[in-house]
């Protein structure tokens, strides 16, 4: 089995990753908790039954 050893490149990428990730996620709770267009999934889905026909 070969072993990959991560390079400090490597490794700065992935938390580099990780923390936008993290940003963009937090950002997105944030935006629906303050912008809820749709009260529910089930309304969600009468909408677009309803847009289909």
């Amino acid at each position: 089995m070969k072993v990959i050893k991560n390079t400090t490149a490597t490794r700065l990428l992935n938390r580099f990753d990780n923390e936008l990730k993290n940003i963009l996620l937090s950002d997105l709770r944030a935006f629906t908790r303050e912008n809820s267009f749709l009260l529910s999934k089930q309304q969600a889905i009468r909408r677009s039954t309803l847009s289909v026909a």
